[in-house]
């Protein structure tokens, strides 16, 4: 099962406070324990949130709303893709994550949709084509 890991924003991660050296060598480490372990897909930090954009829809209108946004409670500062055997693996690897930034941090996982769970909305031959086929579906690379 593929797990999308989003890391939470707070206030250091809005206020462009870079991690610490150590809190840098601390990621690596846990990143390379990740890939030895083939639970790691891809990871990216995300730029804070002067750099951001929203786009609003409703209905047939779109509005763009500029950054920065005041609220940083639910922005997402950086995620990690991983491929594990159930939530509890997943678990357990979040429970070993380091801390990136001084104070209070939080980590959001949440599963992907796979073949199966879209299964009334697909074909048999989409059904039985590897991930690959099933995320062109999607419209997803």
């Amino acid at each position: 099962m593929r797990v999308m890991v989003f890391a939470k924003a707070g206030e250091v991660s809005e206020n462009s406070t870079p991690p610490t050296a150590e809190a840098f060598a601390a990621m690596d480490r846990y990143t390379e324990e990740l890939v030895k372990a083939g639970v790691f897909v891809a990871a990216a930090g995300l730029q804070n949130s002067a750099q951001a954009k929203r786009v609003t829809l409703d209905g047939a209108s779109r509005t763009i709303v500029d950054g920065p946004f005041a609220e940083t409670r639910e922005m997402i500062a950086g995620f990690s893709i991983w491929e594990v055997n159930d939530m509890d693996e997943a678990m357990a690897w979040a429970l070993r994550a380091p801390s990136p930034m001084s104070g209070k941090a939080e980590m959001e996982i949440r599963p992907f949709y796979e073949a199966a769970d879209l299964a009334e909305f697909l074909t048999p031959e989409e059904l039985s084509t590897p991930r690959d086929g099933i995320r062109g579906k999607l419209g997803v690379a």
